[in-house]
């Protein structure tokens, strides 16, 4: 069977053993596009879920900030971004007091014709456009420390806003259980204080903490207190298909409204097959999630439930722009040299970056990984203790004879956006 894996911008095609299959190819439910995103957009502005229409919230408001993913996230902002200043600038609110604030978290800063990319030519030329930068302590507000003990500190152009505005991309998150809503705000644009504490192994290693799970997963309730101190008015959340079209759109109260899309969500994104399977291929669902290593690790965590202890996770990834971040580098070497990745975690805090680290822990504790790229060189791989093969189709054919004739593989071409699960049929 051949096969398309999401990798970079162009795909990688490979041929996989019909016969070892245990099922088609894990890929989201069917769920069509909305035959009138504009008019979907604007009927949720006026009649949103749990609170007032964004032009009532908007009057008499002289500033506003307006918090958009990064370029890790392919949130269609050129889309929604227009209507919504639109209706906040016809309620009163001047252009010249709105922020489109990039919630980078602790990535790099989105610049240049990468702006223009993620909030499209207009609003990056008409509107104030600026990053938030996590580790410039000076530039947050310190809002109190959780009963958890998180000290929460929110980026100032946010917390000093008098309208509070979110938009974002629901899909399973492998610590969060969901992306969107909450999360934009912490980690969002929350500074490396608060997120080294709710990033730490205290939160990570609890059971809960996973792909798709919210009921109990602490790191879900803990960044919902703090988007909860910071106050947000009003989100605009999507979910969107294999094609990146949007098949769901809400807006509203925070909680509310997300709660409507996470529900939605769980039921385009789970995949089942009936019983755990030595062979996982998969991939970190291409650009613009799979250009480092740091967030290729969420293609391996997304396999995860459906890989049997001691099998292999075959990943592809780009990796175009190689690690990720100085500090994730450093921390690699770090690892490497203390034999860190089998030691317990020591502290209830991580640095910087080191908290997708004790994600990758779970999963190398669980199986082997061996990876695809042509954006590391082997040597930069083996030191994030996986396997550099040079095709998807060696590594398939290595694993399926290491595990013998009776050995069973599933494939999930769109990686993390999918929620592969061992469910009955």
């Amino acid at each position: 069977m051949q096969v398309t894996l999401d990798y970079g911008k162009t795909g990688l095609t490979v041929t996989l053993p019909d016969e070892r299959l245990i099922a088609p190819p894990l890929t989201l439910q069917p769920a069509p596009p909305l035959a009138h995103p504009e008019a979907a957009l604007q009927a949720a502005l006026a009649q949103p879920i749990g609170t007032r229409p964004l032009a009532e919230l908007a009057r008499g408001k002289k500033t506003a900030c307006v918090v958009v993913c990064d370029i890790t996230r392919p949130v269609p902002n050129a889309f929604l971004l227009p209507p919504l200043l639109s209706t906040i600038e016809a309620a009163g609110v001047p252009r010249s007091g709105i922020t489109i604030l990039v919630a980078t978290g602790l990535h790099r800063p989105n610049l240049g014709d990468e702006l223009i990319e993620l909030v499209g030519e207009y609003v990056a030329t008409h509107y104030r456009c600026e990053n938030h930068h996590g580790k410039a302590h000076d530039e947050h507000d310190f809002l109190g420390t959780t009963p958890r003990g998180v000290p929460v500190w929110i980026d100032k152009r946010y917390t000093r806003a008098e309208l509070k505005i979110t938009t974002g991309l629901i899909e399973p998150h492998l610590m969060a259980g969901y992306s969107g809503g909450r999360k934009v705000i912490c980690p969002g644009i929350a500074g490396l204080e608060t997120v080294k504490v709710w990033h730490g192994p205290r939160f990570l290693e609890h059971p809960k903490a996973d792909c798709g799970s919210i009921d109990g997963n602490p790191v879900h309730e803990e960044n919902t207190l703090i988007a909860q101190m910071a106050g947000c008015d009003f989100i605009v959340n999507v979910c969107i298909d294999g094609s990146r079209r949007i098949t769901g759109l809400w807006a509203g109260d925070m909680i509310q409204a997300w709660e409507a899309g996470v529900a939605f969500c769980q039921k385009v994104v789970r995949a089942g097959i009936p019983h755990p399977v030595d062979v996982v291929v998969t991939s970190c669902a291409g650009y613009p999630l799979d250009t480092t290593w740091y967030q290729a690790v969420k293609g391996l965590t997304g396999a995860l439930p459906i890989v049997r202890r001691g099998g292999t996770i075959i990943l592809a990834a780009s990796l175009t722009e190689g690690l990720g971040s100085p500090e994730f580098r450093t921390l690699l070497d770090r690892y490497d040299a203390t034999n860190a990745y089998d030691q317990p975690a020591q502290s209830d805090t991580c640095e910087m970056d080191e908290w997708q680290l004790v994600m990758l822990k779970k999963v190398l504790k669980h199986c082997r990984v061996k990876v695809v790229s042509d954006g590391l060189p082997a040597e930069v791989l083996r030191r994030c203790r996986v396997e550099p093969v040079a095709s998807v189709e060696q590594a398939v054919a290595d694993a399926l004879a290491a595990y013998g004739p009776q050995a069973k593989l599933a494939v999930i071409p769109k990686g993390p956006y999918v929620l592969p699960v061992v469910a009955a049929a």
